[in-house]
């Protein structure tokens, strides 16, 4: 399992999918999860624990097919590694990694994306975030920056902390 977490503006989701691409390119059998969109409803449903259920869902399916291999990325799943790995009902593997990027970075990156009226509130949540996160975050979470870094090389990177290397034994 590979986590991929940070705060808003980092670059989740691209690196994400860019690691998606690379794996694909390369024959990795692998599946991607946004976190972000397993909860997503409002009121939020975090006190029923409905990431997690949906998380046990999706992941059961795709093991039912053969997956292996999960990337899943959300902002504080660094944070909650245990609870993820207890949702999948395995006991994997996990290569965790912390996204991370100033603050000057994240608020031009959360501009190009968040074009109304909820992007000062987004700056602020991704503020106060990456100061927890780095706080929080147990010391063995790989810390990767994402400031002025093209996204292949980012997500290279991150493939090569897992092992996940097209050409591997049993990657397929």
């Amino acid at each position: 399992m590979l986590l991929l977490g940070g705060r808003s503006g980092v670059g989740k989701s691209s690196v994400g999918y860019e690691i998606h691409a690379q794996l694909s390119a390369g024959g990795v059998r692998h599946c991607v999860i946004e976190g972000d969109n397993l909860d997503l409803a409002y009121p939020p449903p975090w006190e029923h624990g409905l990431a997690e259920r949906n998380l046990a869902a999706m992941w059961g399916n795709y093991r039912a097919l053969g997956y292996r291999r999960l990337i899943y990325a959300n902002t504080v799943s660094v944070r909650f590694v245990d609870e993820l790995t207890a949702a999948m009902g395995d006991d994997p593997r996990v290569t965790a990694v912390l996204l991370t990027a100033d603050d000057v970075t994240a608020r031009q990156r959360l501009a190009r994306r968040e074009i109304g009226s909820a992007l000062e509130q987004h700056v602020v949540r991704s503020d106060l975030a990456a100061r927890e996160l780095e706080a929080l975050s147990p010391a063995w979470v790989h810390r990767v920056p994402t400031d002025g870094r093209p996204v292949v090389d980012i997500a290279g990177e991150i493939i090569g902390l897992t092992g996940w290397a097209a050409g591997d034994v049993g990657l397929s």
